[in-house]
């Protein structure tokens, strides 16, 4: 067990000075710091406008905003994790065969294995500096909203998880397509399919499968000069108001609970599904996870086919952000065990396509 390591330190090793030793590393980590701290700025300036509700979570506003800007800056940095993690994994396995080290490699004592997962964990590694560098901005925002430490350590653990998955997807891709370019572009097409797809998919299947509605409704109406209701005399504005009968009003509405499933496989549905909901004195979530988490449950709840509105009685009061979310059905372990299965697949495939001695190679394959 310690050889097979060995070998996985060394390609780990070898990556990872590749990676820092050209400049355009440092200047890519630039940008994405330059990227977070404006991001932060522009958002502690635009919560600053809204009077806060006290000091501490439980109070009305959440501390000067600032759980929505520590998870504002949290999706922030999976947003950009997630675009640079296809290009720094995307090219892990055919680069090297397009440049003729591959084959150097392979004749060594390094195995299928050991190549793929220390390539995997360089690319991931790459990955995670990104989130390295977004730590202080993350300090400040935690700092300044009092959010707890559940709420940072499990974003913080599932950004990672995601960010391994890019990666692992990445660095699968590369050694199942040939083309370097190819295999890049089909990286982001999954992150965007994870991403956008799920979302698109879910609005097209709520939309298309509908509901028949058969509601009741019961209103006030004025009562007419000569006091007979429903005639078609002038209503008497000194008249009191008096209750009509009940009308059948028919409707559809999307199934939207049908198809609520596709989400847990959103990267960004998935991060605020698992995040604890911290929530302020009107059960209402204080940060942009609850927010996310609140809309995703709430498509959870069937509609109702055959509701009664009486207009004439008092309303009583629906549900709080706080009961919808510890009512419904959480999804997260769902979606990262899908993620999960995804990133082994395309490792597993790889390992298929690149371990030697290889019996066929596709046609065009460099060797060497």
């Amino acid at each position: 067990m310690s050889a097979f390591w060995g070998g996985v330190a060394v390609i780990l090793s070898l990556e990872l000075r590749q990676r820092v030793r050209g400049i355009a590393w440092y200047v890519l980590l630039g940008v994405f710091v330059f990227l977070v701290a404006i991001v932060t700025v522009l958002l502690k300036l635009a919560f600053s406008f809204y009077p806060t509700g006290g000091e501490g979570v439980g109070d009305s506003g959440g501390a000067s905003g600032g759980g929505a800007i520590f998870s504002a800056v949290i999706y922030f940095v999976l947003l950009l994790g997630t675009l640079v993690a296809p290009a720094l994994s995307g090219t892990a396995i055919n680069g090297d065969r397009d440049s003729g080290t591959l084959a150097t490699t392979q004749v060594t004592l390094i195995t299928t294995g050991q190549l793929l997962l220390g390539k995997f964990l360089a690319a991931w590694l790459a990955a995670l500096a990104f989130l390295a560098a977004a730590l202080p901005f993350l300090i400040y925002a935690a700092i300044q909203g009092g959010i707890d430490w559940a709420t940072m350590i499990v974003s913080a653990l599932v950004l990672i998880f995601e960010l391994g998955i890019v990666a692992a997807i990445g660095v699968g891709l590369s050694g199942i397509l040939n083309r370097p370019l190819f295999s890049i572009v089909v990286s982001y097409l999954v992150v965007a399919a994870l991403s956008v797809g799920t979302l698109i998919a879910f609005g097209l299947g709520g939309v298309v499968v509908q509901s028949q509605v058969v509601g009741t409704e019961r209103t006030f109406v004025n009562e007419p000069t000569d006091g007979s209701a429903g005639s078609e005399l002038p209503v008497n504005p000194d008249a009191p108001m008096a209750c009509g009968p009940p009308t059948v009003v028919e409707s559809t509405v999307p199934r939207f609970d049908h198809f609520w499933g596709i989400l847990v496989a959103n990267p960004y549905v998935l991060l605020a599904d698992a995040v604890p909901t911290q929530f302020d004195t009107n059960s209402y979530p204080v940060d942009l996870f609850g927010v996310i988490k609140m809309g995703v449950r709430s498509v959870q709840i069937a509609p109702d086919l055959h509701p009664v509105n009486d207009y004439c009685k008092d309303f009583a009061a629906g549900p709080n952000a706080k009961q919808i979310i510890n009512s419904t059905a959480p999804g997260w372990a769902v979606g990262m065990a899908l993620h999960l299965l995804l990133a082994l697949g395309s490792l597993f495939w790889a390992y298929r396509r690149t371990r030697t001695p290889s019996g066929k190679l596709p046609t065009g394959t460099r060797i060497a």
